[in-house]
């Protein structure tokens, strides 16, 4: 309830703030699915899900131009649960998705608050299924840093030949937006950067990261511990079809994952075809016990997905997505939304049928 009437309040400042800035934006995504999940070793689940294509989202921006060059701008943006109208993950965040300050002018964006954190942007642009639904590649994933609270970000601007980049700090100061294991963001010191370069049908970008953990998190880390994460990934967009792929490295303190992806794009009218592999490798320095989700040291999950949609409008979309989840060695890692985890070394296998609209 008190969330709630926080909500409304939000609300009712901007409907008052409005005139007061140059512009001012509601903008958001609904996703939802009938979704089917069977694990090996436990019984299938069928549900009503949500973000299959596109995470369901309710947003507010504004910008206030300040003369001289120089804008002041806001982003505020909530996850979505379509079935139930929760919020979309986040505890108990209001604003769970971004909630950033910004100054912007022709040297580039300065950005303060919860916001993504660079390496995520390699891993969800250059997958074919934008780290969503059954076939996103952080499926995968023993290792996922989403994004960070108190962060203190740079833009570069957007008019220098085709290069771009970004970088980011973060204290920890008892961030609330991690500690847990099922957890997509970390609490603790972050530091953090990516330069790209695009031209034409041609996208290429790096990133670079050191997170400190200030709780056990993912996967088996301590307090304490550092995880050091590169990637590359890149695009080439051939009209008749786009190809898409990273590589990341994750270093933790006694042991490191190799993330691969590679997926492609292809549309024909008003369709679109999506398909992809992805791979993780764990391994450990050391004879470890189960660790993050129940994955044991020196372990592979690799995940086949393939999506159909058709784009009935510019905003309006029907699809449907399959993808298998094929556990390499003792290890259980499960596809979103079924019941418990498969056998050690089993399938999971999923598929839903949805509809996106984003208005």
């Amino acid at each position: 309830m008190k969330k709630s009437l926080l909500a409304l309040a939000v609300l009712g400042a901007f409907a008052g703030a409005a005139s007061a800035q140059s512009s001012v934006t509601l903008f958001g995504i609904l996703d939802a699915n009938a979704h089917f999940v069977k694990n090996d070793g436990q019984s299938r689940r069928l549900s009503l899900d949500d973000s299959g294509i596109n995470s369901s989202r309710l947003g507010f921006r504004g910008i206030e131009d300040l003369g001289g060059g120089l804008k002041a701008g806001f982003w505020l943006e909530a996850g979505l649960n379509v079935g139930t109208g929760n919020e979309g993950g986040g505890g108990n965040k209001i604003f769970n998705r971004r909630s950033t300050l910004s100054l912007i002018s022709g040297a580039g964006e300065l950005r303060l608050g919860r916001d993504y954190v660079p390496s995520f942007w390699n891993e969800t642009i250059f997958d074919a299924f934008g780290t969503n639904g059954l076939g996103g590649s952080n499926n995968v994933f023993r290792y996922f840093h989403v994004r960070q609270d108190n962060s203190i970000g740079y833009f570069l601007p957007s008019n220098i030949g085709g290069f771009y980049g970004q970088a980011m700090v973060a204290a920890g100061e008892a961030a609330t937006s991690g500690g847990v294991a099922t957890s997509l963001d970390k609490p603790g010191r972050y530091i953090g950067g990516r330069v790209g370069f695009a031209a034409g049908p041609f996208d290429v970008a790096f990133s670079a990261a050191e997170q400190r953990i200030t709780t056990g998190s993912a996967p088996g880390l301590v307090a304490g511990d550092k995880v050091k994460s590169y990637n590359v990934g890149g695009s080439y967009d051939f009209g008749f079809l786009k190809l898409l792929g990273y590589l990341e490295r994750d270093r933790f303190t006694n042991a490191k994952e190799m993330k691969y992806s590679l997926s492609t794009v292809i549309p024909f009218g008003q369709s679109e075809v999506h398909v992809g592999y992805n791979r993780s490798k764990y391994s450990s320095d050391i004879a470890c016990p189960a660790v993050f989700n129940a994955l044991t040291c020196g372990s592979v999950v690799q995940q086949y997905a393939a999506t159909y949609q058709y784009n009935l409008s510019k905003r309006t979309a029907m699809y449907g997505t399959g993808s298998i989840l094929d556990n390499k060695n003792p290890t259980n890692a499960a596809l979103p939304g079924g019941f418990g985890a498969p056998n050690l070394g089993g399938k999971s296998k999923g598929f839903e049928v949805g509809v996106r609209h984003v208005f």
